[in-house]
């Protein structure tokens, strides 16, 4: 085995770390997808450092705390073999003491809280009063012991905060001086896929981006991810904050015979008749020249004229942020979103943009990224890299959709965890499919039955996954919580992260069995582990399906033209994955057990990435899987076996969806 690699070794991964590493040496992109239990964060790390040149340096990407633990965790146990520094990452939204006692300075971005931390040092060393107490304690004592400290005990990004302001100096400072004596790094995504803060990041760093090697974990979030990162929007709730900072400005003129007032009154005019004429359900595609050509028509100006006055409002914006910053306060301002906003509504290339107007509480015009590989060009500047995920599949979509090259290594390594610890059923006399769902009204009363049932005769700690937050409350609504005769726990949308992390806490310290109600794709369904008897039975409540919007009919139609799968990469692959990812939660351990039932029949068209038995009695398949010694009754049970084969279906035949 590999001399880094600081455990006994599992079925596999020898082969990981060797498979890996092989690529690395090649300079090489690889997409891997690794099951429960392979150890994909221990292996991956031994492949890399073993790997690394004497200036190269790994950066391991998370999207969550929880990630980066596990990475210093793991860190640590090669430490005990092989001496090598590494440091966790966070922004000053996690680093900075004041942050973390002031409500007001956690809603600031990137851009935001420097400008205000820079206003603070600046007083430090001017001798100014006001100054950051933190920054006056790290520029004037001795913090040599927390280095030390530091160095040899691998500390989280919590543990390091704890530890500097348990002695009064600046995480975030000293974080960023221990960074270029660090061999790995293991940082949030925006720290290499924002141009401004990699440039920043590899410059603390003290390395060219041609020396890292590029880990990319829970990668099946990046397409997504990156797409955002590139599109820009612009509600009307920022258009009426901004006319007040226009108005405590005295409503200058942003353009010849034109006040912030009067355009910022325009523009929300033109949002308002934008989504009466074009949104359809939730959004929808207004015409690319559209707002442009109205404001030239209503204000008199020309298209320069118009980029000018976009100018003349983030300027407007940076002095409403300089009063902000001299105050102590947050330096926001939305003058300067709505006129960054429309400079980038003008710029932006009609090829890889799609242009939309939202509909419902928060009208929005939007700017939407169609192109994944927009964001990522920069992977391809790397010594090489690993994007890895549980539920990466399909793999060649992952690669196509980041723009990584067409012979990157696909590879895929299973979960060595006992097959007959997991069983996946579905049901082909229910679907949530839109068209069934509204015309079938005993379509619901099937589906909510199949539940109910589940829940009372397996009695064991049940999760019942919903397309959509209107389905689960329809649900709800049509008296399931009254019917189903246990604890029930429901995921609310949009419930503060402290509140779904007390119903998880409360769902899984119930004494008797209790049902939790939550959506694919969302937190709880992709982020929490449930380890033994914790979570033993998985209802998915329907395909999650991406809800028809005019956003996914010009993502497929994107897609279909880029490479001839629209379908296929838009709307079944990320389906694919939150399936996946739900079904997961079932085992995460060589310990756990767990039966996942599909209620719908479109299951089989999943037959690639989910092996599942069709059945119609749903409780005798799980009592037999729960208690294979107990004699059940002979009932005629249809099953029909998934078969593992693809048929090919032309993606302008498929219907988007669902739901």
């Amino acid at each position: 085995m590999d001399p880094l690699f600081p455990y006994e070794p599992r079925t596999g991964q020898p082969e990981i770390v060797q498979t890996l590493r092989g690529h690395l040496s090649q300079h090489r992109h690889c997409v891997m997808q690794s099951g429960t239990g392979t150890g994909k964060t221990i292996c991956t790390l031994a492949a890399c450092i073993g790997q690394l040149r004497e200036d190269g340096k790994l950066l391991y990407l998370t999207r969550t705390n929880s990630q980066q633990k596990q990475v210093m965790s793991e860190l640590r146990a090669i430490s005990e073999r092989l001496p090598v520094f590494g440091i966790a990452v966070q922004g000053r939204r996690h680093m900075c003491p004041f942050v973390e006692t002031d409500e007001s300075l956690k809603s600031g971005n990137h851009d935001e809280l420097s400008r205000l931390c820079g206003l603070k040092k600046a007083k430090v060393i001017n001798g100014d009063p006001g100054g950051c107490r933190y920054y006056h304690s790290l520029i004037s004592g001795d913090f040599s012991g927390i280095l030390k400290w530091a160095r040899e005990n691998l500390p989280t990004a919590e543990e390091f905060v704890e530890h500097c302001v348990d002695r009064g100096v600046c995480p975030y400072e000293l974080n960023k001086i221990l960074i270029q004596s660090a061999k790995v790094v293991t940082a949030p995504y925006i720290y290499f896929f924002s141009p401004f803060i990699r440039n920043t990041l590899l410059d603390w760093m003290a390395c060219d981006i041609d020396n890292i090697l590029l880990v990319v974990d829970e990668a099946h979030n990046l397409p997504g991810y990156s797409k955002e990162l590139r599109s820009a929007s612009l509600s009307l709730g920022t258009l009426r904050l901004a006319s007040r900072e226009a108005a405590e400005l005295r409503d200058p003129e942003v353009s010849e015979g034109t006040s912030a007032l009067d355009f910022l009154r325009l523009m929300e005019e033109i949002l308002a008749d934008a989504v009466e004429e074009f949104v359809i359900d939730e959004d929808g595609l207004i015409p690319s020249d559209m707002l442009e050509e109205l404001l030239m028509d209503r204000l008199k100006l020309t298209s320069k004229g118009i980029i000018r006055l976009a100018g003349e409002v983030v300027n407007l914006g940076d002095i409403v942020k300089e009063r902000r910053k001299k105050e102590g306060k947050l330096p926001r301002s939305y003058l300067h979103s709505v006129g960054s906003f429309l400079s980038v509504w003008m710029s932006v290339s009609e090829e890889d943009y799609v242009k939309l107007v939202i509909g419902g509480e928060s009208p929005a015009f939007e700017a939407y990224c169609l192109d994944s590989s927009l964001a990522c060009t920069c992977i391809h500047e790397t010594s090489g890299s690993i994007h890895m995920s549980g539920t990466l599949d399909p793999l060649e979509e992952y690669r196509d959709s980041i723009g990584l090259p067409g012979d990157s290594p696909l590879l895929s390594f299973p979960s060595p965890f006992p097959e007959k610890n997991r069983m996946v059923l579905f049901a082909d006399d229910v679907t949530s499919k839109y068209e069934d769902f509204s015309r079938d009204g005993k379509n619901l009363s099937r589906m909510k039955g199949y539940i109910c049932d589940i829940v009372r005769e397996i009695n064991r700690n049940t999760a019942v996954f919903f397309p959509s937050h209107n389905l689960l409350k329809l649900f709800v609504d049509d008296g399931l919580l009254k019917e189903i005769g246990v604890s029930c726990f429901v995921e609310e949308k949009g419930m503060p992260q402290d509140e779904l992390m007390e119903l998880v806490s409360d769902f899984k310290s119930c004494p008797d069995a209790a049902l939790l109600l939550a959506v694919s794709g969302g937190r709880i369904s992709e982020g929490i582990d449930f380890p033994d008897s914790e979570l033993e039975v998985v209802v998915l409540a329907g395909i999650p399906y991406p809800k028809p919007s005019a956003k996914t009919r010009a993502l497929q139609h994107y897609y279909e033209i880029k490479f001839g799968r629209g379908w296929e990469y838009v709307v079944k692959a990320p389906t694919t994955r939150k399936m996946l990812q739900a079904i997961g939660r079932l085992i995460r351990s060589e310990k756990d057990r767990g039966v996942a039932a599909i209620l719908d029949k479109r299951a089989i068209h999943f037959s690639r990435s989910i092996s599942a038995d069709m059945t119609r009695d749903l409780v005798t398949e799980m009592r037999r899987f729960f208690e294979p010694d107990r004699e059940m009754p002979k009932i005629p049970v249809q099953r029909r076996k998934i078969r593992r084969e693809r048929k090919t279906i032309s993606s302008a035949s498929r219907p988007v969806g669902p739901y």
